[in-house]
Parts: C-alpha cells; sequence; structure tokens
C-alpha cells in the first residue's frame, strides 16, 4: 500500500503540491495566531475567593470568614487542594482542582458552593470570586514615576484612570494596583466636644451616612419640555463633610465641624511599593487571562498604555519594571536561529555528500513544510507556542530529513545504474518504494517513542507534554511527506547530471577509512561485544551519583529577591527596609533596575503578608556584564550584601517563583509543612526543623515561619462590669471598630473617582493602653458614658499575624532555599537530617495523630521531582509499596505508612504524604510497629 502511494504522488504532482500548498497556509495561520509565552503555564486549575474584612485581626478573620468558607469548599466536585490563608483584613480561600477540570467549570462550582457558604459569614462581608487569572499571569508590571506629584496623587492616577484603561485591553484579566496612598477622609472626633454636647459615636456615624446620597423624583412637564427630577446630596470634599447638621437647638445648629475635624489622609496600607531605591511609587500588575497569547496582552497594554500617556499629567511618567515580552522573544528567537542552523546543516550535507545542489532542495523544502504541519496539529489541540513546544520541533528535526536523505540517495544509485531508455520518473519511483516502507515504518517508530511523556500528571505534565506533541505531530508529518511530499520533489529535482558516490572525493576518504575499521571489528566479535558491555558497566557508578531536577533552570533575564522579615513589621519600617535594598542592589554594574514590593497587592492572585518582600531584578545584557561574571555568582554577591539582622533571603525568578507558590503554598523550591491544631507547638516543632535543615550542605537559608510573633493589644470585656451597666458586648465591639479601628462609613462620589469616609478617635487618644482605658468612652443606654478601662482589659500579648490552612488543618511552612546542589540528592539528605535531629514527642504525637493526623510534607519543585520518577518506574515502585490501610484519599493519592518519628515525604499531587495511626486489629502483620521503648 505504502509502494502504490509512492508511485501515485509521483504520478500525480498537481494534487500533492496542491494539498502541500494548503498544509503551508494551514502551518502559517497557525504561526501567526497560536498563544506565545516563554513557558507552558504551570499552574493548577485553581479558583480563588477573596474576601474584604476591613481592620480585622487575623484570628478574627480566621474564625468567621477563612475557617466557614474553607471548610463549605472541601466538597466542591474534583477539587484536590483547599487552602485557606488569613491575614490582617483579608481572607484568601484557593481551590485546587483536578488535572484536566475545565477552569470555568470549577469557578461555576466555587460559585455555586459560595452562595450557600455566604450566609454563615458576618453582615456585611462579601467574598468575590477571583479573576480568571493565575499568579503565572503577572505578565506586566509598571510604576508611575513623577518628581511635583504626591503618591496620593499618582495612586488617584492609576486607579482611576490607568486602570480602566487597561481593563478593557484584549486578554487583561485584572489590573491590580500596589503602593502610592489610596485617598480617604479622616472624620477625627473629640470626645470631650462630644461627651459635653452629648453625642454619641453611633449618631455621628448615622449623620453622615444620611447625609451622602443622592435620589430621584422622577419627571416634571414645563413649557412643553420634560424635566427629570433630582436631588442632590452626595458628599464631595471636606467641606461638605464639615457642614453636616448634627442637630438643632432653638434655631442653632449642632454641626459636624464642631465636634470633629476632617482631614484628607491615607486609608490602612498593606502594600508598598518601590523603585530603584529612589523612593516609594505607585505601580501596578496586568494579569493575563487564563489561557490568552502573554505576548498578544502584553502588546495590548502597552498600547493601551500609550494611548493613555497623553492623558497624564506634566512629569508623570510610566516606568516598565517587568515585561515578559522579552524573556518571550529572546526564547523564540534562540529557538528560531537553533531551526535556521539546523537547516542550513542539512542543506550542506545533501550539497557535500551528494554533490548535487537540486536534490538537496528536496530535503530542504519538506522540512519547513513538516515544521508548518506540526504547528497547524498544534493549533488544532490547543497547544500554545512556547520554549518547550519549539524544543520538540528542534529535537525532531534531525530525524525528520533522514527519510528524504535516503530516498534521494537511493535515486541516486538507481539512476547511476539505470539505461538511458528507461524514463527517469519509473526509476525514481522503484527507487523510492524500494526505501519507502521501511523508512515510513521506521519514522513512525521514532514517533511513538514520546508516548510515556503523556503518561507525566500534574505539573510536569503540564511542562512536557507540549514537548512530546510538537515533536510527535513533527515526526508523524515527516512520516505523510516521505511517503507523498518527497517522491514528487525527487521527481522534480532529481534531474540533470547525477555525480556516482565514487566520483565524490569526501566519500572515497570516509569509506578509505571506514572499511579497515569495520573489517576488524568484524572479526573481533566477542572483543568488541565485551568492551561494549564494560562501557556499559562503567556508567553505572556515574549514573547512581548523579543528582536530580525537576526541570533545568530558565534564565529568565531577571532575577526575584525574596526575603522574610520577621512578623510584626510596621509598613513605615518595611518601606525604610525595602528602599534600602533596593539601593544596594541598584549599585551593582549588573543590574538594569530595581523593584520591590512589600506586601500584597490588590489582587486575590497575592497573598502576600507585609513581612514578605518580592524584589524583581533587571539585569542588563550579559555583554554590559564584568568579566567572569556568572548569574550564580552575581547571586552569591548579591545575597552577601544583603545580609540584615532577622532577615533570611531567597533568590529565584519570578515565573519560577509564582509556580512554586501556586503549586504547593510555599515559594522556595524545598519546603517543608506542619500540620495540627496548635499553633505555638507547630511554630516550636518548625523552628527545630529549621535548625536541622541550616546543617545540610547545600542549604541557602532556611526559614520556619514565626506565626505567633505578631503583636496585639487585647480588649476583653468585663461581662459583671457589663451587667452592671446594662451594656452588651456589641456595644463595646461597636466602640472599639468605629473609635479606634477607623471603621469606613460611607463613600464619597467625586465624578469618577470614590472616596472612603470614615470616624476615629485622635492619635493622642489611642496611642497607648492606659490612655485608651481612659480616654475612649463606652455610651450608656440611659446617657453618659463609661470609660473603656472600666468595662474591659485591655492588655498586649503575642499572636498570629497570618494563619494557613489546608484542607481544613492548620499549617506552618519552613522556607529553604537550596543552593549549588541538585534537589534530590538534598532532599534525601535532608530527610535523613530531619528524621533523626527532630523527634515528636511520642504522647504529643499519638494524641494529635488520633484527633487530627498531625503530618508534615516536604513541597515545590522536590515534590514533582519525586512525582515524575514515580511514573518513570511505575511498576518497580508498586511493588516496593506496604500494605495500605483504607481507600485513596479524594485526590487519588493513597495514604503511605511512614515511620511515626519521621517527619514526612514528598508526593505528587500538591498534597501531603499521610500519617495515618491503625488500630491493632487492623494493622498488618507485615507493617512496622514502633518499639515499645520510643514511647
Amino acid at each position: 500500500m505504502i509502494g502504490r502511494l509512492i508511485a501515485w504522488s509521483a504520478r500525480n504532482l498537481l494534487l500533492v503540491f496542491l494539498c502541500a500548498g494548503f498544509s503551508i497556509g494551514a502551518g502559517v495561520y497557525a504561526l501567526r495566531t497560536l498563544p506565545l509565552d516563554a513557558l507552558p503555564d504551570l499552574s493548577d486549575v485553581q479558583a480563588i475567593v477573596y474576601t474584604e474584612y476591613p481592620g480585622q485581626a487575623p484570628q478574627v478573620v480566621e474564625d468567621q470568614v477563612t475557617y466557614p468558607l474553607t471548610s463549605a469548599m472541601l466538597t466542591v466536585p474534583r477539587s484536590k487542594v483547599v487552602r485557606g490563608f488569613s491575614f490582617f483584613g483579608v481572607s484568601f480561600v484557593y481551590v485546587i482542582f483536578e488535572d484536566g477540570v475545565d477552569l470555568y467549570w470549577a469557578r461555576s462550582r466555587v460559585l455555586e458552593y459560595l452562595n450557600a457558604a455566604t450566609k454563615k459569614l458576618p453582615p456585611g462581608v462579601t467574598p468575590a470570586l477571583g479573576p480568571d487569572a493565575t499568579g503565572v499571569g503577572w505578565v506586566y508590571q509598571y510604576a508611575l514615576v513623577a518628581k511635583e506629584t504626591t503618591l496620593a496623587e499618582l495612586r488617584s492616577l492609576q486607579d482611576w484612570t490607568l486602570r480602566y484603561g487597561l481593563s478593557k485591553a484584549e486578554g487583561v484579566a485584572e489590573v491590580a494596583s500596589v503602593g502610592g496612598f489610596v485617598k480617604q477622609y479622616n472624620v477625627v472626633v473629640d470626645p470631650n466636644r462630644l461627651r459635653a454636647l452629648g453625642v454619641s459615636l453611633k449618631q455621628l456615624r448615622e449623620a453622615i451616612r444620611a447625609s451622602n446620597t443622592d435620589v430621584g423624583g422622577r419627571t416634571v412637564e414645563l413649557s412643553e419640555f420634560e424635566f427629570i427630577v433630582r436631588g442632590r446630596g452626595y458628599l464631595k470634599s471636606a467641606a461638605d463633610i464639615e457642614h453636616i447638621g448634627l442637630r438643632a437647638e432653638n434655631g442653632t445648629p449642632l454641626l459636624l465641624r464642631d465636634v470633629a475635624r476632617v482631614e484628607l489622609g491615607p486609608d490602612e496600607r498593606r502594600g508598598v511599593a518601590e523603585l530603584d531605591g529612589e523612593g516609594e511609587v505607585a505601580s501596578a500588575i496586568a494579569l493575563q487571562r487564563y489561557g490568552a497569547n502573554a505576548l498578544s496582552v502584553i502588546d495590548n497594554v502597552k498600547a493601551a498604555l500609550a494611548r493613555l500617556a497623553p492623558a497624564l499629567p506634566k512629569g508623570v511618567e510610566i516606568a516598565t519594571v517587568y515585561d515578559r515580552s522579552e524573556l518571550i522573544h529572546a526564547a523564540i528567537e534562540t529557538l528560531r536561529r537553533t531551526l535556521l542552523e539546523e537547516s542550513v546543516i542539512v542543506a550542506l550535507v545533501c550539497a557535500v555528500f551528494l554533490m548535487h545542489l537540486r536534490s538537496a532542495l528536496v530535503a530542504i523544502v519538506m522540512l519547513p513544510i513538516g515544521v508548518l504541519i506540526a504547528f497547524a496539529a498544534m493549533k488544532a489541540i490547543g497547544v500554545g507556542s512556547n520554549i518547550m513546544s519549539l524544543g520538540g520541533v528542534a529535537i525532531a528535526i534531525g530525524a525528520m530529513v533522514d527519510a528524504a536523505i535516503v530516498m534521494i540517495e537511493n535515486a541516486h544509485k538507481h539512476l547511476e545504474r539505470a539505461s538511458p531508455e528507461k524514463p527517469r520518473v519509473e526509476i525514481v519511483i522503484e527507487a523510492a518504494s524500494e526505501v519507502g516502507p521501511a523508512l515510513f515504518f521506521s519514522l513512525l517508530v521514532i514517533t511513538v517513542s514520546f508516548l510515556p511523556i503523556f503518561t507525566l500528571e500534574a505539573q510536569e505534565g503540564r511542562l512536557f507534554s507540549p514537548l512530546a506533541y510538537t515533536k510527535t505531530f513533527a515526526m508523524a508529518a515527516a512520516a505523510l511527506l516521505s511517503v507523498t511530499l518527497v517522491p514528487a520533489l525527487m521527481v522534480v529535482f532529481v534531474r540533470g547530471n547525477i555525480v556516482a558516490e565514487a566520483k565524490n572525493p569526501l566519500n572515497r576518504a570516509l569509506i578509505c577509512l571506514y572499511r579497515p575499521i569495520i573489517a576488524r571489528v568484524l572479526k573481533a566479535k566477542t572483543a568488541t561485544i565485551l568492551v561494549a558491555v564494560i562501557a556499559i558497566v562503567a556508567t553505572i557508578v556515574p549514573a547512581r551519583r548523579l543528582g536530580g531536577e525537576f526541570m533545568p533552570t530558565l534564565n529568565e533575564g531577571a532575577l526575584l529577591y525574596m526575603p522574610t522579615t520577621l512578623p510584626g513589621l510596621s509598613v513605615t519600617k518595611a518601606a525604610e527596609l525595602l528602599q534600602t535594598q533596593d539601593r544596594i542592589i541598584k549599585s551593582f554594574p549588573e543590574v538594569a533596575s530595581v523593584y520591590g514590593k512589600a506586601g500584597r497587592a490588590a489582587t486575590a492572585t497575592d497573598p502576600a503578608p507585609l513581612e514578605m518582600f518580592e524584589t524583581i531584578i533587571a539585569l542588563k545584557p550579559k555583554d554590559q556584564w564584568r568579566a567572569g561574571m556568572t548569574t550564580g555568582r552575581l547571586i552569591a554577591e548579591l545575597d552577601a550584601a544583603l545580609q540584615f539582622p532577622g532577615v533570611s533571603n531567597a533568590w529565584t525568578m519570578p515565573i519560577k517563583a509564582r509556580v512554586d507558590m501556586l503549586a504547593t503554598g510555599i515559594r522556595t523550591p524545598i519546603g517543608v509543612k506542619i500540620f495540627g491544631p496548635d499553633l505555638a507547638q507547630m511554630e516550636g516543632l518548625a523552628r527545630q526543623v529549621e535548625a536541622a535543615l541550616k546543617r545540610v550542605p547545600g542549604t541557602a537559608s532556611a526559614y520556619a515561619e514565626r506565626v505567633n510573633g505578631g503583636y496585639f493589644l487585647d480588649i476583653v470585656p468585663d461581662h459583671p462590669a457589663l451587667a452592671r451597666y446594662n451594656l452588651m458586648i456589641g456595644d463595646v465591639q461597636e466602640v472599639i471598630a468605629t473609635a479606634l479601628g477607623g471603621e469606613t462609613i460611607t463613600t464619597t462620589v467625586e465624578g469618577r473617582e470614590r472616596y472612603g469616609v470614615n470616624i476615629r478617635y485622635p492619635r493622642e487618644f489611642r496611642s497607648d493602653p492606659q490612655t485608651i482605658a481612659r480616654e475612649v468612652l463606652v455610651p450608656l443606654p440611659r446617657g453618659g458614658a463609661v470609660p473603656l478601662g472600666e468595662v474591659a482589659t485591655i492588655e498586649l500579648t503575642r499572636g498570629p499575624t497570618a494563619i494557613r490552612t489546608e484542607n481544613g488543618q492548620l499549617a506552618v511552612y519552613v522556607f529553604v532555599d537550596v543552593r549549588d546542589r541538585d534537589l534530590r540528592s538534598y532532599v534525601a539528605e535532608a530527610q535523613k537530617t530531619v528524621a533523626q535531629s527532630v523527634a515528636f514527642p511520642c504522647r504529643l504525637l499519638c494524641e494529635l495523630e488520633r484527633a487530627v493526623r498531625v503530618y508534615a510534607a516536604r513541597g515545590g519543585a522536590a515534590r514533582n521531582r519525586r512525582s515524575a520518577d514515580a511514573r518513570d518506574h511505575l511498576p518497580a515502585a508498586l511493588s516496593q509499596f506496604p500494605p495500605l490501610d483504607g481507600n485513596a484519599d479524594r485526590d487519588g493519592v493513597p495514604p503511605f505508612r511512614a515511620r511515626r518519628r519521621r517527619l514526612g515525604d514528598v508526593d505528587h499531587a500538591g498534597s501531603i504524604s499521610r500519617w495515618r495511626r491503625r488500630s491493632a486489629s487492623s494493622r498488618s502483620p507485615a507493617s512496622p510497629r514502633r518499639p515499645a521503648s520510643s514511647c
């Protein structure tokens, strides 16, 4: 059948070339429309529930918001992990889904469960679904720079002008602002005037709310025209707020300005941005929509910024601080150059060895057509163009032209030996049919060689499947073209003076070298085989000592410096430390720009506490670096220059960091998760793990979260005292929220801009516990007021500044950065070191195991490395598992049995190696028991 197809193709040139033309057109269209990115999106399918609860402590947010939401999301279909993050004033719930789940199906399921869970939340708290984007969708970031414009004005410009203009750009899911000051109207009351004039905070709050509204009164008809009736009452300035009337006595009004002053100040800040060590800036992040073309999105954002630039105030400039398009173009250019070099080499080989330039055109023409067919297939199944998918094409190119070269050479042989009377076309058909079937099936064998790659799952599957797809498509296209287009091209190009192989001087020289060697090898068959076996055996030892990595490090052209400080850091100190670090980094000659961020941006994709810094370091081209400087050496020098007390450094790259954080919740390649019901005990264990890991060679830094390191001022109501004054706890809490917390009570409408209005006591009345107890007044039901200290106890305590949960269990993380060592050997040694150095108190471990299954897990790249290895050696791995008790977990991962005193293990689904204590009746006799002496 293959022979008949070859003959038909050689005799029907027009139809074959017409089909080739259609293939070229489809390939060119696919090439122009394929989504372009530097790397495949390795993130899991996820939906984020983002809830703001302004002014509330992390424990309050956890108890009243995060816990109800995470417990409701645990039953979402096809979800495998539910992570909760509770910070000051905000809650994040990440629902991670299984592979293959459609994003919008997942979002709709989360939305269904969210509707029911909302009823359990406090009044006025409204959760929202995050954007349809992932953390790796941070494709473009910019900062607003001006010398004569305040940070508040820059932030207003970003929020109310640029943000809306960029949000409409094609492919943009969200534009998140960070840095600067959000303008707010602060009504600072005078407690003494309030008490003297008999005005309560509640009356003041209700008066402001009632004075900020517009209404409509339908229409009236005047002089044959219709007039729409409007009642104008929006607050638009501080003067409007000051003139709000509270009451009137004998025609004399009591205005708000008589009991308070109105100031224009900043809202609560949980994020700071800084540029080049020169001071704070207002900035923003453009998030790419899930599945969109990253390069097109960036181009659209740049075009939108160019349109908006003329509307900016004089002196305001937009500075790009991160642009992924540079990395995308660099990756594509590298592969384009590689493809061109390989094509030229193929052409030269054909021309030199065949001594017939037109014959070389057969392989030269066939090669790009095969690549274009592969691109068309990629477009059909939705595989994007990135360094991995294009790498598959580069791998396949060498094998794609094999069939064409063999066919051409065989045609040359037949033309040398054929009689002059025989038609050339028949000779070509005979030559192609002789080797065509064997070549076709040999290419098919190469085509299926990458099929095991398709068994990979999760992050490693998303990384390597584009390469496997494109390599498979390219080889399949080559196999098809070898029996259709190649015979047709041979009929067109293989003609004229065919140089015999014996007349080619290069061929003669190589044959002279080859024949003596092959003759000796065939005479000494046993010795040759023995040498080959010895060579194979000799590779076993170095192969066993090879390190293991999940994937090679991609040089993104930028570094991400992610230091972590102790919790409780103020926003002022965070800004000062951030600027100092950026100034030091900018002093290095290899650095082009430095953009630092402390805390979080206004997006659901950035669950970062204030003590977590993220500094993007844009590097200059390598030709502008110091002689002998490498990326590793530069990181080492930067790390040495950035040693601050209480600061733990971590170094990575922007895309890699986002992938790690989304996969495991841990921002470093290696991490340890400790789970349990008591944060204090878990933190103590985490510190022991940190100390043990610092002793492992290759540890650049290890940092255990200080979850209970925050500073709190607790106001605890005194129930007997409340009963004596006929007060409820809600009365006290209302005063705390308003007088101390600065409750936002309404929003002004100033054209397209919106700003909050809040009420609070003056700073001097809330500066220390004694003043708060004495000066903050709680109104009594029958008039008068009582100091807060009479009905509550005020004390300074320590507590968590951030609370993390995973699948409903509290979690504490240990972040580990590794340098100059492969991950596989590091994880093995780290597990051994921790198992020997860190011991769970036996009684405590057994009790907690029974109650909530305390366990620990390593995350990040180590988990993915173990996952890929497990699938590569699946039969062997299954044979080594001990008997299992119970069914598999919800995500399909069976519960492993581990030694009780071992800290943890790595597994592949972003989950945790679960430890379960089985009852004596269900324990398998073959399973290991804890020695009696260990308890």
